[in-house]
């Protein structure tokens, strides 16, 4: 009994010390009281969160605490658990950090959300915060204490959280660090997580042979879809499935889902079908709880996207897992404002089935680097989906560096995981944590752009739109001299301090982006690719010229690759750019002349023919200046004033595959003196016919030289490729064609 006495008082004095002024000590004078404990049958993820424990004390204080199993524990230390070491049942996604008699408890309901409760016991507590990979704000103190009393427990209800960054599939530490899936399917066949008609019965491989898999349009059978009422369809799909599932052990989860397109079976037995359900998601929810029948131990996922969102009536197998998908919303407000009609949608699911994932959207595909001002809506937008019992969110960001990719990769997840935090008070947290003395600016910079599109409540935010569209909202010239200027404070905020700087020139690339938009199309006397002074020795703009190289210098330091998603690099922006200021410092006899359409544009550039001579060039989205015409022949007249000498013809068109947009087949010349006759100067053929490897994005210029002839009228003659070949995902569907300036020299 004597030797026990020294060991209880010593207990006695840890107690008090651990628990003076209602508050854990758990590190005084960068020594520690304290050890690690974690049960003795812990796995290896346990004792993971255990180290990081043990790691971030030691990089906060220098105090070392050892790590001990709970057989071992010592009998005069305090103790750090991690893990249940109480037996006590907790739920599965649930995180709880608690104290008793001095010690520290540290509790996840599972190996996952133990990790989550050290990291949220290290950022709630103790001061740690993670901006992105590598970036984080780690307090130094020697000492360490949390007050009492001290009794958290969370269980979030959104479980499955994903941001679609490579931020986060990169840098696992950095997901776990923000609770967020280290992959955008988690549990997924890899090669069958979406839009998979076509891996299944291959076009290549079926639609020869059996044009009746696929679905019938208009008049015909086209490989878009597949019919859903088609037995040997359902058996194929099945046998494929089965497949993949034996390929990969490891995965619960498999994707049967609809191509990306519209183009659905309209056969007479799909089409009753999908009358009788009330939407055309009643072919694809009977078709896939039949194949989910067959797999009752595994989820198959199915979209409910574009012509199947609305829901069926039939109820969605136990294992059918509904991807609904927020893609034609409108992103300049909330969707439940915006959007009411996907909110409809979602609680109509929501009646159906408890087993819904979001398939939500936050970036502008079209334009990487363009500002698109919706972080206001993350918020009530996943409160939404919460609400409505989504348990499963993927956020598709753009995964490749985009506007304010950090900031906005951080705030998402955030929102994830709490959605009650508060928006503005997360922006400040980053900006001053990220950008430093810079943070000021680029949080007014945020706030203002996204002032300015509430008071527009007109303007449709896209995710497949254009800067070019704002330029009369919150891209103005004059707010996009604001912006500038509030990006050069940034930029002098943070002097000489290198890696800030660098921040701060990637932030405003979005800016510097639009401004160097806004010079093409020549929005203002400011904003213009050449000089006016002397019309016959144009000058490029030198605010061109210095955009245009820091531009190039930051995408290149950071390593930022892509302009869109459909592949469209930096290097070829450039490229595209460089011929733009070749082609606007040339003398152009057709610049500002009448252009009279024989035939007519529709829905872009106010279907306005002077567009083709006004000087500004378009860029790579269709948007951007060019003159769009949907199944028919681009025809034109074009009146120069006198009859004149003519060397050279050119005319640039646009191609973007993926949204119909095709160069023309040829494009032919003619000129006259007299605007009756007229005599061939030349056809130019398009030098890149469509095929599965055409380059999705792109532009050509069709011209004919040598001509040395003379005349007041050029007629213009475009021909259309009319229809898509029968593989592309719009077959049965008008091609456009889209053009922009004409070059007279």
């Amino acid at each position: 009994m004597k030797s026990k006495i020294p060991i209880i008082l010593f207990a006695f004095y840890l107690l008090l010390n651990s628990c003076s002024d209602k508050a854990l000590k758990l590190v005084n004078n960068g020594q520690s009281d304290y050890e690690i404990v974690v049960k003795g049958d812990a796995t290896e993820s346990a004792y993971k969160s255990a180290r990081i424990v043990q790691s971030y004390f030691e990089k906060i204080s220098d105090a070392q605490l050892s790590i001990t199993e709970e057989s071992t524990q010592s009998v005069d230390k305090a103790k750090i658990y991690i893990g249940s070491v109480n037996g006590e049942e907790l739920d599965q996604h649930e995180v709880r950090i608690s104290s008793s008699n001095g010690d520290l408890y540290i509790q996840g309901g599972s190996d996952t959300a133990l990790n989550n409760a050290v990291y949220e016991f290290l950022e709630r507590y103790i001061g740690c915060k993670w901006f992105a990979p590598e970036v984080e704000k780690i307090p130094k103190m020697t000492s360490i204490s949390v007050d009492l009393p001290l009794d958290y427990s969370y269980i979030p209800q959104i479980t499955t959280r994903t941001v679609h960054s490579r931020l986060f599939y990169e840098n696992k530490d950095y997901a776990d660090q923000q609770k967020v899936t280290y992959e955008a399917f988690p549990r997924y066949v890899p090669i069958a997580r979406v839009h998979t008609f076509h891996r299944f019965i291959p076009e290549e491989k079926f639609y020869k042979t059996h044009p009746e898999y696929y679905s019938w349009r208009g008049d015909k059978r086209l490989p878009t879809q597949l019919c859903l009422t088609n037995d040997a369809v359902l058996n194929i799909v099945k046998d494929s499935v089965s497949s993949l599932f034996k390929q990969y052990p490891e995965a619960s989860v498999i994707s049967v889902s609809q191509d990306d397109n519209q183009q659905y079976c309209q056969c007479e037995n799909c089409a009753r079908v999908d009358e009788e359900e009330g939407s055309p998601a009643g072919t694809m929810i009977r078709f896939v709880n039949k194949v989910a029948e067959a797999f009752p131990e595994k989820t198959i996922s199915t979209l409910a996207y574009q012509h199947t969102r609305k829901p069926s009536k039939t109820k969605p197998a136990e294992n059918v897992l509904i991807t609904l998908c927020s893609i034609e919303c409108d992103r300049s407000g909330p969707i439940e404002q915006k959007c009411a009609d996907f909110a409809e949608d979602l609680i109509g699911w929501g009646k159906l089935t408890n087993n819904i994932r979001i398939w939500d959207y936050t970036t502008q595909f079209t334009n990487f680097l363009a500002p698109f001002p919706n972080m206001h809506t993350l918020k009530p937008n996943i409160e939404l989906f919460k609400n409505n019992g989504a348990k499963w969110i993927f956020e598709q960001h753009s995964n490749n560096p985009s506007e304010l990719f950090e900031l906005r990769s951080y705030i998402t997840a955030k929102l994830l995981w709490d959605p009650t935090l508060e928006l503005d008070s997360l922006l400040t947290e980053f900006t001053n944590g990220y950008y430093g003395e810079a943070g000021i600016y680029v949080k007014k910079y945020i706030d203002t752009i996204h002032a300015q599109i509430k008071e527009d409540p007109d303007f449709f935010l896209f995710l497949y739109g254009d800067p070019s569209q704002a330029f009369e909202s919150y891209l103005s010239p004059d707010l996009l001299m604001e912006y500038s200027n509030l990006f050069d404070a940034a930029e002098k905020a943070v002097g000489d301090k290198t890696e800030l700087l660098s921040r701060v020139k990637t932030a405003r690339l979005g800016v510097d982006y639009t401004v160097l938009e806004a010079c093409r199309k020549g929005i203002s006397d400011e904003y213009r690719l050449v000089t006016k002074e002397d019309a016959s020795n144009p000058v490029v703009n030198a605010l061109v010229l210095r955009l245009l190289e820091n531009f190039k210098s930051t995408t290149k330091k950071g390593n930022i690759i892509l302009m869109n998603e459909m592949g469209f690099t930096v290097e070829e922006y450039l490229k595209t750019y460089e011929k733009a200021l070749a082609v606007a410092k040339q003398p152009n006899k057709a610049l500002g002349k009448k252009v009279t359409l024989l035939t007519k544009p529709k829905k872009y550039a106010d279907e306005n023919p002077q567009v083709l001579t006004d000087g500004a060039l378009g860029g790579n989205s269709f948007y951007a200046n060019w003159l769009g015409f949907e199944g028919n022949d681009l025809e034109a007249v074009l009146d120069i004033g006198e009859v004149q000498s003519i060397s050279s013809i050119s005319t640039a068109f646009l191609q973007v595959t993926n949204h119909v947009v095709f160069f023309p087949t040829q494009v032919t010349y003619y000129g006259s003196k007299d605007n009756r006759n007229f005599k061939e100067l030349g056809t130019v053929e398009n030098r890149y016919p469509l095929t599965k490897k055409s380059k999705v994005n792109d532009i050509q210029y069709f011209e004919v030289n040598q001509l040395n002839d003379q005349f007041r009228y050029i007629k213009i003659v475009a021909k259309n490729l009319a229809n898509p070949p029968y593989w592309h995902h719009a077959a049965g569907t008008p091609s456009w064609i889209f053009a922009d300036e004409i070059l007279i020299n």
